[in-house]
């Protein structure tokens, strides 16, 4: 009688396949380290109160509503209100809710942005 061998099927193809899929996977992968370039410890608000001076301007944003130096304003209403101001180096204290979308604080801060006003404080809950 003869004796039969036991058939296992042939993996070299498979591990053929394994390893170009791995190396394909490694080439084409994009490694996001410029979003953690520095890994910071942001410091908490421990101010009690902040000293409000004259020259300063308040932009209040809410879900809705948007106000300059305390009134109810459109976006557009804004623009053409700071681009009256001469001194660029005044501060702009930002209020913003934090139900606020993301695209509604882009809009301000770009508008800031084409105005050149620089000096921006965003105002914290203690």
């Amino acid at each position: 009688m003869r004796r039969r061998e036991p058939i296992t099927p042939d993996i070299t193809p498979l591990v053929d396949v394994v390893f170009i899929l791995l190396i394909f996977f490694i080439v084409s992968t994009v490694f996001k380290k410029d979003e953690l370039a520095l890994m910071l410890n942001l410091p908490a608000n421990t101010e009690s109160s902040t000293k409000v001076e004259q020259n300063q301007i308040f932009i209040e944003l809410s879900k809705n509503e948007l106000a300059f130096r305390g009134s109810k304003i459109t976006v557009e209403s804004l623009k053409n209100e700071l681009a009256l101001i001469q001194d660029k180096t005044q501060p702009i204290i930002l209020r913003i809710d934090k139900d606020v979308p993301y695209d509604r604080i882009v809009k301000i801060l770009d508008i800031l942005q084409v105005l050149e006003f620089y000096n921006l404080a965003l105002v914290t809950n203690e």
